[in-house]
């Protein structure tokens, strides 16, 4: 199936554009014509989403449900964002959008031996803008089977645009609702061994003179979440020596159960546990990656990352994520200083990631990549 104006393929030579794919659909589809190493996937774009919209009558309904909402009378929002998504929720989806989603989920198929899971991710149009970070505000759904399932959680994305978070989030920075449109990600899964995110500065501080690095074992949800605190590496940026290394606790991992077709918590061995989740060589591979982002987006990037079990050492590293760093970045460059590490998360984003496992849209999305 090729790319259309309801449907591009990350790889499938059409030129981005924030209205059309979104923030991380966007991001994705760039990564990938930039040649790096990002899991296969489409973009269920922003126009079968307002196809969608279009035909079951209801943006108007909304509008005027969001008008003149308090951002600090939560329980007025949340009535007002479950009336919103039941409403998105429950509306048909015209069949020939669907036809369109379901060739393109076997056309995904098709480039591997068996079905393999997909992660289902929204990508908003006011997501990871320059100034503004929406990490974690919609939703990622992960390890989904069949194209039933994944039709489903894309609807579930639509319907996240109106979370209680984001509407919230919109109302307190000046972001309107009207104009606003959801594209979908579907990607396949990481198979994650380690996970995590990378900063091309310190975050403590602003420096631009450093990387930082958090990682732990297994999915990022965990790391997301605040259940574990993650291993965190401060690196020269020019050298890649390490300026600081502070070791966290990570006494627990998310990983897949093939057999159950979800996620498990696991114990972490004491072994493990008290040695650094990444080796030398795939910290600098990290570190290598991150500035690699940097230079293409020519701005200091928080990305999102992971090492796959099912790729052979040297060729595991994937780029699940890459958006602009949102918290210094306006700001002028700070003078090089080292300073120890014990940044949470690697995030940007003020509010911690929910729903999966982009790691800051992290999301929690920790994709399945290409093996």
């Amino acid at each position: 199936m090729q790319s259309n104006d309801y449907i591009q393929f990350f790889d499938g030579g059409i030129e981005p554009t924030l209205e059309n794919l979104g923030g991380k659909g966007s991001s994705l589809v760039t990564m990938t014509s930039a040649g790096m190493p990002v899991p296969p996937g489409f973009v269920v774009t922003t126009a079968e989403f307002d196809a969608f919209m279009d035909e079951a009558g209801i943006t108007a309904k909304i509008n005027q449900l969001l008008a003149d909402l308090d951002p600090e009378d939560t329980a007025q929002v949340d009535r007002v964002s479950a009336a919103i998504r039941e409403d998105i929720c429950s509306r048909p989806v015209p069949q020939a959008l669907r036809d369109q989603t379901t060739r393109a989920y076997e056309s995904l198929m098709s480039r591997f031996d068996a079905p393999v899971p997909v992660a289902v991710r929204s990508s908003a149009t006011a997501e990871d803008l320059p100034d503004a970070s929406f990490a974690g505000q919609q939703d990622t759904y992960l390890w989904l089977d069949g194209v039933k399932a994944v039709t489903e959680h894309i609807r579930q994305c639509w319907a996240s645009l109106y979370t209680s978070r984001a509407i919230i989030y919109r109302l307190k920075n000046n972001i309107p609702n009207e104009g606003l449109s959801m594209a979908v990600v579907v990607q396949k899964m990481v198979n994650s061994r380690v996970s995590g995110v990378a900063i091309t500065m310190d975050p403590t501080n602003g420096d631009r003179s450093k990387i930082t690095i958090d990682s732990s074992y297994g999915v990022g949800e965990m790391v997301v979440s605040g259940q574990v605190t993650p291993d965190n590496i401060v690196l020269d940026k020019v050298t890649l020596a390490v300026v600081a290394d502070h070791l966290g606790d990570k006494h627990a991992e998310l990983v897949p159960d093939a057999g159950a077709k979800r996620l498990v918590e696991r114990e972490v061995d004491a072994e493990r546990r008290g040695r650094r989740s990444l080796t030398d060589a795939e910290l600098t591979a990290v570190a290598q990656m991150a500035k690699w982002a940097e230079k293409h987006y020519k701005c200091p990037q928080d990305i999102e990352w992971a090492l796959d079990w099912d790729l052979p050492n040297g060729e595991n590293l994937l780029l699940l994520q890459s958006r602009p760093e949102t918290v210094h970045s306006s700001k002028p460059a700070a003078q090089p200083t080292a300073t120890a590490g014990g940044y949470f998360g690697g995030i940007s984003s003020p509010a911690p990631a929910t729903g999966g496992f982009s790691l800051g849209s992290i999301t929690a999305s920790l994709l399945k990549p290409s093996a």
